[in-house]
């Protein structure tokens, strides 16, 4: 028990002390922020250039419906398609031609261009010709009024949901809250099962390549060396998902008291803000801002019992790939032979995370139900259905699967591991590797 300790505190300590453990720590969170928003911001990113649109419209009817926008200059030509087609004029983007009546042919529109039409302008397009036509359409009926009674009959409902609590209080509830839930943690294990269980088969795999393994296990069994490896590197990817979600949590006190300060005492006086403080102990969930009415909302949760559930599939779910990892590291003699091993693995996590996106509009349906119980895809699909409040004999059932199937796992890796860290110069197969479990 000491030399597995001293190897799991060996293989701790040597990667939270490099100084990239320490910068990507921190790093991750901003990185991310980066990647959801940078795009969407760079995308509302307008160029400086303006394009010049013709339109030759035939009825007389639609030309002046199009507005100068911050991209596409519309002007009306009197030209033929004909002549702009031939003409070498660069400064001309693109022709809509209009031939004919569209409620009677709504094929008569098209738009013309040497390049690929790009999404905005056809969906600008589409917008003001579509609602040129619904006016038309509705002018048809001879009713007067009806543009404005269809629009005043209008009315955008969402159904309050409240959960009723097992002494009967009441709480303000959100299935799209379930969803960011179930998906975070999937997300958040996913990805910790990929970067730590690829970083335990990238360490067996060096160790074994500068033969620093064949001194090691003449102090210390096969068993002791993986599972050392195995939980040191486990333990280092807990600390860093420990440190997110401490920052991530001061983040979200920081953020939503600054939604509460601002929803009752908004940039008022002290007195002010006192004042909104007594009104708010008086008023219902229900009637909360919107901005901060999803605190209302998390307390629905049993976000103890998620927190608890999340723990023991994390380390179920680590524990049972990182030994098939530490196993195909063993049995590799170069990075490039871990593409046939590591691809069947890869391809069951894939499956195990698009099974539980799926599973959000049917969490209690037979795919999602047999998928959390499999153990190579519970502890990805059984996350996004916690938040759902499943039966608590199914999440029983599957932690006991999980780690029934991961002590068995972890017994057939470390069989293949003790014979697999010393072989060298052979490329094995998984026939070879069955048979290395049958050694004594």
């Amino acid at each position: 028990m000491n030399k597995i300790g001293l190897i799991i505190k060996q293989e701790y300590l040597r990667r939270v002390r490099k100084r990239s453990f320490i910068v990507m720590t921190f790093l991750t969170p901003l990185l991310v922020v980066a990647l959801m928003f940078v795009p969407l911001w760079l995308a509302t990113l307008r160029g400086d250039g303006i394009h010049n649109v013709a339109v030759i419209d035939k009825t007389g009817k639609y030309a002046s419906l199009f507005d100068k926008t911050d991209n596409y200059l519309f002007f009306n030509s009197d030209q033929s398609l004909d002549e702009y087609r031939n003409s070498d004029r660069k400064e001309l983007f693109a022709v809509l031609s209009i031939t004919g009546d569209l409620m009677d042919d709504p094929k008569s529109a098209t738009l013309y261009s040497e390049k690929q039409i790009p999404g905005d302008l056809s969906n600008y397009v589409n917008q003001i010709l579509s609602k040129q036509l619904e006016a038309d359409k509705l002018a048809s009926f001879n009713i007067p009024d009806l543009a404005k009674i269809i629009d005043e009959s209008r009315i955008n409902f969402q159904i309050q949901t409240i959960k009723w609590g097992k002494d009967g209080s009441q709480t303000s509830s959100s299935g799209q809250l379930a969803i960011i839930i179930g998906l975070i943690t999937t997300f958040v294990i996913y990805m910790f099962i990929t970067i730590y269980g690829a970083m335990v088969m990238q360490g067996v795999s060096e160790e074994k390549t500068n033969r620093i393994v064949e001194i090691m296990v003449s102090s210390v069994s096969a068993f002791t060396l993986m599972m050392g490896k195995v939980v040191g590197i486990g333990l280092v990817g807990l600390t860093q998902i420990i440190i997110w979600v401490v920052l991530a949590s001061a983040f979200l006190l920081i953020g939503s008291g600054g939604l509460i300060m601002g929803g009752i005492g908004g940039a008022a006086d002290i007195s002010t803000v006192q004042q909104g403080v007594a009104m708010s102990q008086q008023v219902n969930a229900a009637e909360l801002q919107p901005g901060v009415e999803w605190i209302s909302q998390l307390q629905s949760f049993n976000l103890g019992e998620i927190a608890v559930f999340f723990v023991v599939f994390f380390i179920g779910g680590y524990l049972l790939y990182a030994s098939l990892f530490a196993a195909i590291g063993s049995a590799i003699n170069s990075p490039e032979d871990a593409q046939q091993f590591m691809l069947p693995m890869m391809m069951i996590m894939i499956f195990g995370l698009y099974t539980g996106m799926y599973s959000v509009n049917n969490p209690d349906g037979p795919m999602a139900f047999w998928c959390s119980l499999f153990p190579l895809t519970s502890p990805i699909v059984m996350l996004m259905r916690i938040p759902f409040e499943i039966p608590l004999w199914e999440k029983l059932l599957s932690v006991i699967v999980l780690y029934a199937t991961a002590i068995g796992f972890v017994w057939v890796s470390a069989k293949i591991y003790r014979v697999g860290i010393l072989m060298y110069g052979k490329k094995p197969n998984i026939k070879e590797m069955i048979k290395w479990v049958t050694y004594k």
